[in-house]
């Protein structure tokens, strides 16, 4: 029997190695496995001078013989923005701008205004996002690959949302059918302020054009079945139960093995950015913890690594547990991992509250692939879903500090009787996430097949944050 045709596809990925932000890592896995699949792959993806998070790395994990086309926007003024962060960066690290006294300039009554009143500029000139500049060059690079190239099929993800028009833009040009991956919630969740600072009529268009993205679309990923379950009701029609493929986020390599770390404290570790997620209840957990279980309190070392840690910093010194928590800066993901193999064990915490939060969480997959105990301090969202599913015991929930304590105190007391391993999720369970076994559910999205995992409607339930907003027969509020 000859072997099968390798087919090729072109992936459309706003972000994209070097950028070491979140975003990048699951275009990448897919990237890194599609062709065992039988599929070639590109990439177009915006120019690697703008980046949120630098990680030239991560370039060396992109196979050799993928054709990267990168496109810049054009947008002088998001330019300007990028290089100024940059700057600011570069002078807290070299120590020519304190990080203290810039944030004192920041909470000037003024500069408030006025950065205010730059984000609503910004909100209501650019659609569907600020990365609105890129579609028509997007487009134009994109259209040229494919008629060189001939693709199969095009992949999408998104956010940004904008990419998800350049490959609808790319279908009605060239006839190529495209698969849209939803790394995030588009029109179900709202968590920032330039969603809130939009005219009313953008999510109204939202809401408008991606029903017919939906009914355009070869397939439809979505991470979770709970995610599937709210666009389901959400547009009811839209979609097929045949398009709809689940491909939760996952971990690219084979898990670590487990061995006991040295150290004479147990050391927990959060690795990431923190600003978005709650810590309030974990420092008030700490605080509980020294005051009633002093001894335990002794033997424990908290170390956060990531952006935002600052004011992890100030919160812990303000409650007297400088001498538990540390705080360290980013770090590049080899190092990451090199400090994850030195933990006793990691932790996760659940972002604060808005519209659709319990569909967010990708750092859980990448704890899961470390090999180590994990300490789930979680609502009742997918990442404490998925912690269960592997097995997970040390789950407590984000507003019980005294759950929190009881799940301190058995890692604290694991680690004292040398019996962590036994904390450690379930590696066989864990196996689900491996990228290979993910990127072959993509295969069967991108070729037009059924899905690996069938989503049936309403055997899950819509997020609590979501319920009052959509319906079983669509949206029941306006945006």
């Amino acid at each position: 029997m000859p072997d099968k045709r390798m087919q090729s596809v072109v992936v459309i990925a706003y972000y994209f190695p070097p950028e070491g932000g979140a975003a990048a890592y699951r275009p990448l896995r897919f990237v890194r496995h599609l062709g065992e699949t039988g599929w070639r792959a590109s990439v177009v993806t915006r120019d690697a001078s703008i980046h949120d998070r630098f990680d030239p790395d991560l370039l060396q994990e992109v196979p050799p013989d993928v054709e990267i086309t990168r496109v810049r926007d054009g947008d002088l003024w998001q330019a300007f923005q990028a290089r100024r962060a940059r700057r600011v960066e570069r002078g807290i690290a070299s120590g020519r701008v304190d990080r203290a006294e810039l944030q004192v300039a920041h909470q000037r009554q003024w500069r408030a205004r006025l950065r205010r009143l730059v984000h609503r500029a910004e909100a209501w000139c650019y659609y569907p996002d600020t990365a609105s500049a890129w579609i028509g060059r997007a487009t134009r690079a994109t259209a040229a690959l494919c008629r060189r190239t001939r693709p199969d099929a095009l992949l999408v993800t998104g956010g940004p949302w904008s990419s998800f028009l350049v490959a609808r833009n790319i279908a009605k040009q060239t006839g190529t059918p495209y698969v849209l991956d939803f790394r995030d919630s588009w029109t179900l969740t709202c968590n920032d302020e330039f969603e809130a600072l939009r005219p009313k009529w953008a999510p109204l268009r939202d809401r408008w054009i991606l029903p017919r993205l939906f009914s355009e679309a070869r397939a439809v990923v979505f991470r979770y079945e709970s995610e599937a379950e709210c666009y389901w009701n959400a547009y009811p029609g839209a979609l097929t139960r045949e398009k709809i493929h689940i491909i939760p986020n996952g971990y690219e390599g084979t898990i670590e093995p487990f061995a006991a770390a040295r150290g004479d404290r147990c050391t927990l570790l959060y690795t990431g950015t923190v600003g978005p997620y709650r810590y309030d209840t974990f420092l008030d957990a700490l605080s509980t913890l020294r005051a009633n279980f002093a001894d335990d309190a002794r033997h424990l070392r908290v170390l956060f690594v990531g952006e935002g840690t600052d004011g992890v910093a100030r919160a812990a010194a303000a409650n007297g547990l400088g001498d538990i928590v540390e705080v360290r800066p980013p770090v590049p993901t080899a190092e990451v991992a090199r400090l994850q193999q030195q933990a006793h064990a990691l932790f996760l915490l659940g972002v604060k509250p808005y519209q659709g939060y319990e569909l967010c969480g990708s750092k859980v997959f990448n704890y899961l692939k470390a090999g180590r105990p994990i300490l789930g301090v979680l609502p009742a969202d997918e990442s404490r879903r998925v912690l269960a599913q592997v097995g997970v015991s040390t789950i407590a929930d984000t507003d019980s500090r005294f759950a929190i304590v009881s799940a301190l105190r058995r890692v604290i007391g694991a680690w004292r009787d040398n019996t962590l391993g036994r904390l450690v999720p379930d590696p066989r369970q864990c196996a689900v996430y491996a990228a290979p076994h993910q990127t072959r559910a993509l295969a069967c999205a991108l070729e037009g097949r059924a899905p690996a995992t069938p989503f049936v409607p309403g055997t899950v339930e819509m997020p609590a944050s979501l319920k009052h907003k959509i319906g079983e027969h669509g949206w029941i509020t306006q945006p």
